[in-house]
């Protein structure tokens, strides 16, 4: 992420069901506040083993105190149903993942200045 001049912190998890742990400290990240803190933005790949991205989706968007977490599914896919589910799903950007490794930085870097520099996140996510 150097190339792409992040300076938040990035957390990565392996898996969907991983994921939901993380967000719900749970498993390995249970009472370890520091070790899991509140996400401000969520980049989902929609193709994770074990729980897939469009029902980790769904888990995210149905509970309460993850809703408002900003969800960008960032994926292979660009299927046109995919797209649709995610939408409908609650998803906030889908983005198909450029093919070539440059136009990931450039991708990364946009991104990264539209939802962490430009849009105001809700404060419990900030």
């Amino acid at each position: 992420m150097g190339d792409a001049r992040i300076a938040n912190a990035v957390r990565f998890v392996d898996d969907g069901e991983e994921l939901l742990d993380y967000l719900n400290q749970r498993g390995k990240y249970a009472g370890e506040a520091g070790n899991a803190p509140r996400p401000g933005l969520i980049l989902l790949d929609l193709n994770m083993p074990r729980m897939d991205g469009r029902e980790a989706l769904k888990l995210i968007k149905d509970d309460t105190m993850l809703r408002d977490i900003p969800v960008v599914v960032l994926t292979t896919s660009g299927l046109d149903e995919d797209i649709a589910r995610t939408y409908q799903s609650g998803v906030n950007s889908f983005i198909t993942k450029p093919v070539t490794f440059p136009g990931l930085v450039e991708a990364m870097k946009v991104l990264c200045r539209y939802w962490l520099r430009i849009v105001e996140l809700p404060p419990e996510a900030a």
